[in-house]
């Protein structure tokens, strides 16, 4: 649910998607805490996200494409799950137009591994 409304039901993803643009490609609807944060994100163009604190998991909502994590690549469509451990380099590296994505972070923020 959007911060500051009232009930963590129900967020609509066509509703959700209309707060999002070019220049802010993400928006947060949820938040409890280390524990979970709730994101949509829709990337424009390239995805220039960096490498996250915490585990992620993505829920494809609309579009196709594929993803790469760290060495591996793989396609994508709505209804897919993809998940990424703290830390790790991952990328939407080629999307359609009209993909968005839930993303759940969840657990604490993690310390760098040693490299």
């Amino acid at each position: 649910m959007e911060k500051g409304s009232g009930s963590d039901i129900q967020v609509r993803l066509a509703q959700a998607a209309a707060h999002l643009s070019a220049e802010s490609p993400f928006r947060t609807f949820f938040e409890q805490g280390e524990e979970i944060t709730i994101e949509l994100y829709a990337p424009v163009g390239t995805d220039k996200q960096p490498p996250h604190e915490r585990d992620e998991l993505y829920i494809i909502a609309s579009g196709h494409g594929t993803f790469s994590r760290d060495k591996e690549l793989v396609t994508f469509e709505a209804g897919d799950l993809l998940y990424v451990p703290a830390y790790v380099p991952h990328r939407f590296e080629t999307f359609s137009e009209d993909f968005k994505t839930w993303v759940i972070f969840y657990g604490p923020k993690r310390v760098r591994p040693a490299m």
